[in-house]
């Protein structure tokens, strides 16, 4: 098993997001020794995290997902400011299903203030948070725990998921094309989504704007289909033509601070 110390991982966070970092920059991002960063990058290369080239260091190319670890802390800044904005949208007393996926496990962690939700997940980080709430519901798909990531994937759960009509969907996705399909990693990955979209009265696609392009193997639902796709930067030109009759909303800084205004809001629950 690989581990990682709190510095590696921003390492990984930091040449991930940007694309290319510097030996000497990360030195004085890090406040350490150019011969310390070297050191832990040439761990992580070995590792196959990260990949040495003239100058500094980049990601090496994508071939699959990156573990749930890693994940949670690639933009992350954005991640939140999307949780919140959604949070905004989602009134007390409301029932709502949360898939798989870090994004949605920050929504739920941006909702606390609100009451008596009902929460139905196949994700048991959100199950985790969500049962800290005495004033909350929480009822979770039954089936077998991936490693790591803490989901739960399967025919069950698309069958768990198809017995409930619920307020609110709120789910992630590994990659977009530029014609608007959805992709994912594993069909399984898939079939809980779209069980969940088919069972929500308004659906939310919570994504950061990396998503667009992202190569994944597994097609699944298309932009069009959701009812709203919330993002921390505009849709990309080539994408927009796919959005079809989807509202999007930009969360920027301002979406944590900001206050809900249920009465002027066009996710009202009982509406399609």
């Amino acid at each position: 098993m690989k581990h990682y110390s709190e510095r590696q991982l921003e390492i990984i966070r930091t040449v991930t997001e940007s694309g290319f970092s510097a030996i000497d920059a990360l030195s004085e991002q890090f406040n350490v020794s150019t011969q310390t960063i070297r050191r832990d990058v040439n761990a992580l290369c070995e590792l196959g995290e990260l990949r040495r080239v003239w100058g500094g260091v980049e990601p090496p190319p994508v071939s699959g997902n990156l573990l749930y670890a890693k994940r949670k802390i690639m933009n992350v800044t954005a991640k939140r400011q999307i949780a919140f904005e959604v949070a905004k949208h989602i009134p007390d007393g409301s029932t709502i299903a949360l898939s798989i996926g870090t994004t949605p496990e920050m929504v739920i962690e941006a909702l606390q203030e609100k009451a008596n939700l009902k929460v139905f997940t196949n994700n048991l980080n959100v199950a985790m948070q969500a049962s800290e709430r005495h004033d909350w519901s929480v009822t979770i798909a039954g089936g077998s725990v991936r490693p790591g990531d803490k989901d739960i994937l399967g025919s069950d759960v698309e069958a768990f998921f198809d017995r409930f009509e619920v307020d609110f969907g709120i789910f992630g996705v590994a990659g977009v094309t530029p014609d608007g399909g959805l992709l994912d990693f594993s069909e399984a990955e898939v079939g809980s989504r779209r069980a969940i979209m088919k069972n929500s009265r308004k659906s939310f696609l919570v994504m950061d704007h990396t998503k667009f392009g992202r190569a994944a193997h597994v097609r699944g639902g298309h932009l069009s289909d959701v009812s709203c796709i919330v993002c921390d930067e505009p849709i990309p030109h080539p994408f927009e033509s796919g959005l079809g009759s989807a509202s999007v909303i930009i969360a920027n800084e301002t979406s944590r601070d900001e206050k809900a205004d249920a009465s002027n809001d066009p996710y009202e629950r009982g509406t399609r």
